[in-house]
């Protein structure tokens, strides 16, 4: 199978969950859309540009699997909650999220450069919507018994990051909030938790690059295994942590990045 086929050939690691995704539009939202639905999943998908959903909802039934989209403005609070509210009219339940929709820190550069509009950016999106997106989901899960959530967060948050001061913080913040939310929610039966990419080959890290010519060799070469992963291998880290074989893993986060972080 490519990585595009979502065919179901055998009781997958996420067969009958109703699991809602970020970002996925492109990236590792885009392939954890994909891998989901092959893995038995029916996926509500979210992200701000519907064309791209509406491409990626037609692969994935033309696979057999189930996957609906709505449009979501990570940058807008009540479009979030509009998408998880979607998902109930859609399935009545949620089983699983996947916080994954980001952006890239717009002017790289030391702390002192950071301006304004990257602040609010960053904090809007990096961080505030993944926390609002986190309580509309856990309201909808403990109804039904419970769930899991995970959230994408950065190999930039686990170390001095001093082109991307703002985005490595949000995504600091993010794995702080990712903690105590799992330790709040786990009476409920939510699990939560967090994992760290490091480079991946994303359309995203290519803008960087494009940017910041370098940035790609730089990455791949700061890893052990020498090259970036690719969206699916982090999809994959993603879809056990939502699936019940992670039934006790809560609170964590958990590098992806080829041992770049060790």
């Amino acid at each position: 199978m490519t990585h595009n086929d979502t065919a179901t050939t055998s009781i997958g690691l996420l067969a009958g969950k109703i699991i809602f995704i970020t970002g996925a539009s492109r990236g590792i939202g885009a392939a954890a859309a994909h891998l989901f639905a092959q893995e038995g999943a029916s996926v509500v998908l979210a992200a701000r540009s519907r064309d791209a959903l509406d491409r990626i909802v037609t692969e994935i039934r033309d696979g057999g699997g189930t996957a609906d989209a709505v449009t979501v403005d990570l940058a807008v609070p009540d479009s979030i909650r509009a998408g998880v509210t979607r998902v109930r009219e859609l399935h009545g339940r949620l089983d699983g999220a996947f916080n994954n929709g980001g952006i890239m820190q717009q002017q790289a550069g030391p702390v002192d450069g950071a301006t304004d509009a990257d602040v609010d950016e960053q904090y809007a999106v990096n961080f505030r919507s993944h926390l609002i997106a986190m309580n509309a989901e856990f309201a909808l899960m403990r109804e039904s018994g419970g769930g899991a959530i995970v959230n994408t967060s950065s190999i930039g948050a686990r170390r001095a990051n001093p082109l991307l001061p703002v985005y490595g913080a949000m995504k600091r913040a993010l794995n702080s909030v990712t903690e105590s939310a799992a330790v709040s929610w786990a009476k409920d039966g939510v699990r939560v938790n967090g994992i760290t990419p490091g480079g991946t080959a994303t359309e995203l890290m290519q803008e960087w690059d494009e940017a910041s010519p370098g940035v790609i060799e730089a990455s791949a070469a700061s890893s052990p295994m020498g090259r970036l992963a690719e969206p699916r291998e982090v999809a994959e880290a993603a879809a056990w942590l939502l699936s019940d074989r992670a039934s006790m893993v809560t609170g964590a986060i958990v590098p992806v990045d080829g041992g770049a972080g060790a």
